[in-house]
C-alpha cells in the first residue's frame, strides 16, 4: 500500500484506499485490505465523485487541515464515509434533504462519530448555520438546477476566508437545452460573482459522464 500526494489517501495499483476508521466494517460493499496490520477501505471512483476527481489529476487535497467540514447532498454517505476516514478528528456536517437517504446516513453517523447528520434543504443554509458555524472545507454533490447558487450561498454564509470548496456540477440538472461548456462557464461566473476564486475545472470522465468538478477558494 503506497502513500499518494493526497494526505490520507493510499494507492495499490490503480485503486485508491483510505484507512478504515471502523476496522472490519464496510459502508457500501467496498473491498477491505490489510497491509502492515492496518486495514484500508477501497475508494470506488464510480461511486464517489471525490475519488474520481483525485484520479482525474487533482493537484491538492482541499480537506487537509480542516477541523469543520460541510457536505451538501450526502445521500447515503458513501463519500462522507471516506472523508470520515481522512479527517478522524474533524466535525463533518452532512446535509441531506431526502428522508429516504437520511435514514442510512443517520445510521452511519451512529457508527462514525465525526459525522453530524442534518436533515435540511441546502437552499436554506440559515436553518443550519447556527449548528455548523464556520467551516474550512465545503463539498457539494447535488442535482438541482440552481446548484451553483446554492453552493455560492453556503460558501458566503459558512466558508471561512481562505477556505476551500469543491462543487460537483451535474451539468444536465441545470438545463437540457444548452451545451455543457456553456453551462460550466455560467456556473464559474456565478461562483466568481459570489466572491469565490475558481482554482480549477475538471471533467470527471470516464467515471461520470455528467459531472465537472469546480475547486474554489473563498
Amino acid at each position: 500500500m503506497d502513500p499518494t500526494n493526497w494526505p490520507g489517501v493510499f494507492r495499490e495499483g490503480r485503486d485508491l484506499f483510505t484507512i478504515n476508521l471502523r476496522p472490519g466494517e464496510r459502508v457500501y460493499g467496498e473491498e477491505l485490505r490489510v497491509s502492515a496490520r492496518v486495514e484500508y477501505r477501497q475508494w470506488d471512483p464510480f461511486r464517489s465523485k471525490l475519488a474520481a476527481w483525485l484520479l482525474r489529476g487533482a493537484e491538492e487535497a482541499p480537506w487537509v487541515g480542516a477541523k469543520n467540514v460541510l457536505y451538501l447532498g450526502a445521500a447515503h454517505g458513501t463519500t462522507a464515509s471516506h472523508l470520515s476516514d481522512l479527517l478522524p478528528d474533524a466535525r463533518i456536517f452532512v446535509v441531506e434533504k431526502s428522508p429516504t437517504s437520511f435514514a442510512p446516513l443517520l445510521a452511519l453517523a451512529r457508527r462514525r462519530t465525526n459525522l453530524y447528520p442534518i436533515l435540511a434543504d441546502a437552499q436554506l443554509p440559515e436553518r443550519y448555520a447556527a449548528d455548523v458555524g464556520t467551516v474550512e472545507f465545503l463539498y457539494q454533490d447535488i442535482a438541482q438546477r440552481t446548484q451553483a447558487a446554492i453552493f455560492a450561498e453556503n460558501a458566503r454564509t459558512l466558508l471561512a476566508t481562505g477556505g476551500r470548496g469543491l462543487m460537483m456540477l451535474k451539468v444536465r440538472s441545470v438545463t437540457q437545452t444548452r451545451p455543457a461548456p456553456a453551462i460550466v462557464h455560467a456556473a464559474r461566473s456565478e461562483l466568481s460573482q459570489g466572491g469565490l476564486t475558481v482554482l480549477s475545472e475538471t471533467a470527471l470522465l470516464p467515471f461520470s459522464r455528467e459531472h465537472t468538478a469546480l475547486l474554489v477558494r473563498s
